[in-house]
């Protein structure tokens, strides 16, 4: 979609020479700055929430280490007792 900006003539030069310096064209930045300006506060205070999940694979043989754990620790040794 095409708009028309008006932006301060001093903010437009260093957009120009910022895109000028990645390589790619001025609305390619202005895009890119957009979309990270409009992420939401969570993505922003918690970037690590993307990759929330990414381990769900993991959650049988988490539960099947806390079930070792819990057994070994629920269980007191004779000599360990008062």
């Amino acid at each position: 979609m095409k708009t028309t900006l008006e932006i301060p003539d001093a903010l437009f030069r260093q957009a120009k020479t910022v895109a000028a310096q990645k390589g790619i064209p001025l609305r390619e930045l202005v895009a890119e700055a957009l979309t990270d300006k409009l992420r939401t506060k969570q993505e922003v205070d918690r970037p690590w929430m993307s990759s929330v999940g990414g381990l769900s694979h993991l959650r049988e043989e988490t539960r099947r280490i806390n079930q070792i754990i819990r057994d070994e620790f629920e269980t007191i040794e004779p000599e360990d007792r008062l």
